[in-house]
């Protein structure tokens, strides 16, 4: 799926977008057509052309040909699990500071989705360790991260079990949860977290933000918790008609991240009045 040749070669997949805007993804082999309501695509004449060329059915319909994008792959692929949505995918590895090199932890794996994305970020030098409950989730998310990349990557393991549960022996740079308590991982994460380490969790409620806030303020162990959420709107732009799509892309999930203290180590508190009712009755009234 990823090499650094732009002509198109037997095994590609090539996203063919209409006129209309409409898409349909191939894989190229020999000797094959790919047949449409107005003629037929041979895969031999879309071979060894470059990306962004124009292919042309027999019946004369025009397609612009080029590789799928990691967001046209993720959202295509099969699925044995919601997955993280492209748009959270890219907040966390840039807020996460997950690059070259990284060792990262990764609970969740779902379908592979994020997976891809930690394992593009860490490059060959970096590593990723993933845990997966549930094994009809593992079995599709190795499908298709294997056929991303062409093969399942090195730097990569795949345990079936329960994160909190494991013995870890490493220690690592980045903790990533997508999970539905990852509360209850923080004892753990800070376990397993050089000191300035990452620990960031993907969760889908306002509930699931709270506890989590929570627990990683009672851990004591980390800096003040940030949690945000991403909200996509595309525009449509025609001449001088420029407005907002009627559709977009609003709230998929919240971000929560904080960093690893060093052992031993108070940091100041945060100042600031908690709102009334914050905490509950007793407490303001006390």
């Amino acid at each position: 799926m990823v090499n650094g040749d732009r002509n198109f070669q037997v095994g590609d997949r090539v996203q063919l977008t209409d006129a209309k805007g409409k898409m349909h993804t191939i894989t190229l082999q020999l000797n094959q057509e790919w047949h449409t309501h107005n003629g037929w695509l041979v895969h031999n004449e879309v071979i060894g052309t470059p990306e962004g060329s124009v292919v042309e059915t027999t019946g004369g319909l025009k397609f612009l040909a080029f590789k799928p994008l990691l967001t046209d792959y993720v959202l295509s692929m099969p699925r044995g699990a919601t997955i993280v949505y492209p748009k959270d995918a890219a907040m966390i590895v840039g807020f996460a500071d997950i690059a070259p090199g990284s060792k990262v932890l990764e609970a969740g794996v779902g379908s592979g989705a994020l997976s891809i994305s930690l394992l593009r970020a860490i490059g060959e030098s970096g590593s990723l360790d993933s845990f997966e409950k549930r094994e009809e989730f593992a079995a599709v998310a190795r499908k298709n991260i294997s056929h991303y990349f062409g093969e399942p990557p090195k730097n990569w393991s795949l345990t079936i079990g329960a994160v909190q549960e494991a013995e870890h022996v490493d220690k690592y740079d980045r903790v990533v949860l997508d999970m539905l308590a990852p509360w209850e991982c923080i004892d753990m994460a800070s376990n397993v977290l050089h000191p300035g380490g990452v620990f960031i969790a993907y969760v889908a409620t306002t509930t699931q933000l709270s506890q989590t806030a929570e627990a990683i303020k009672s851990s004591q162990q980390f800096t003040e918790p940030e949690s945000f959420e991403t909200i996509v709107r595309g525009w449509h732009h025609e001449g001088l008609a420029v407005r907002p799509q009627h559709r977009m892309i609003g709230h998929t999930a919240f971000l929560i991240m904080a960093r690893k203290l060093a052992p031993n180590t108070v940091a100041p508190a945060r100042r600031r009045r908690p709102s009334k009712g914050a905490y509950g009755t007793s407490e303001a009234e006390s």
